[in-house]
């Protein structure tokens, strides 16, 4: 990606312990938890109306994210690959910001641009105290998303995703998270799980985690229209990404089988097919997990 001299978001809140607070470049403005922090922003028609699915079929508001990462972390200072690593995803949010401001304009909806806290070690959020093990999450009680940088070293090294975009990738699908608080679709979920016995609970997480990737993968498809911005190998960048941070794959990794009902954010081929739809039609409706009977 060549982000470098883009604009990048001001909505970043930096809560690293390590030396002085960051000043980010001006512009326009775990898991388990809160309420919504958008309330009555759209109603459930208008769901229906986006995504063109019954109303009663989108089941949400679980705070989304978080990669079960090996662990072993240890906090250090703030090194100026951080503070590098911090403009670009103030960067990469701003095109988010502008992507998303866009589709929802045109659908007569605002869109109520998230923050993004930068935080090491662990951190207090309206949806409860999380570690760095937690990884990248997004709490729908603040609409915030949440990061500890260093997570995108364990992307690479250890998850065998390295690059930019497999990084961008990341970001993008917890702003879908924010896209389907704005929508109404998890605060719809999370009263609906609390109905459902474990396993069904599962599989209707994987079903709102897909859509998150296939969001990003709408956010992928307009950053690709710019000149200039995505270089060639980035979606590739994305889609290994997508797929090194599967359930099975994961599960794999750690343990050396899977448990398929135990799935709660989808296969590796799952999350690459999704965020693979999103890239290539560009459209929200394309996007709906909800009705699809293969995932």
């Amino acid at each position: 990606m060549r982000w470098k001299g883009r604009r990048g978001s001001s909505n970043i809140e930096d809560r690293r312990s390590a030396g002085p607070r960051m000043r980010m470049p001006s512009g326009r403005r775990a898991r388990t938890g809160g309420g919504l922090g958008l309330t009555g922003i759209v109603v459930v028609a208008g769901i229906a109306w986006f995504l063109g699915i019954n109303p009663l079929t989108l089941l949400g508001q679980l705070e989304g994210g978080g990669y079960d990462v090996p662990s072993g972390r240890s906090q250090a200072p703030r090194s100026a690959a951080d503070d590098e690593t911090a403009q670009f995803v103030s960067v990469v949010l701003a095109d988010t910001e502008n992507t998303w401001g866009q589709l929802l304009d045109r659908h007569g909806t605002d869109y109520p641009e998230p923050t993004l806290v930068l935080f090491s070690g662990s951190v207090p959020s309206a949806c409860g105290y999380a570690s760095s093990a937690t990884g990248p999450f997004y709490c729908g009680a603040d609409s915030k998303l949440y990061i500890d940088l260093s997570f995108y070293q364990e992307l690479a090294t250890q998850l065998n995703a390295p690059g930019d975009f497999a990084q961008a990738y990341v970001l993008a699908h917890e702003v879908g998270h924010h896209i389907q608080n704005v929508l109404g679709i998890l605060p719809q979920f999370h009263k609906a799980k609390r109905t459902m016995s474990k396993a069904e609970g599962n599989a209707l997480s994987v079903r709102v985690e897909l859509q998150a990737d296939c969001f990003a993968g709408i956010w992928a498809h307009y950053a690709a229209r710019q000149k200039g911005f995505v270089e060639e190998g980035d979606i590739d960048e994305a889609l290994n990404a997508a797929s090194r941070i599967g359930d099975d794959t994961l599960q794999r990794q750690a343990q050396g089988y899977v448990v398929p009902e135990s799935f709660n954010h989808g296969t590796s081929a799952q999350r690459a097919g999704w965020f693979r739809k999103g890239f290539q039609s560009g459209r929200i409706a394309a996007c709906d997990t909800f009705s699809a009977e293969s995932l």
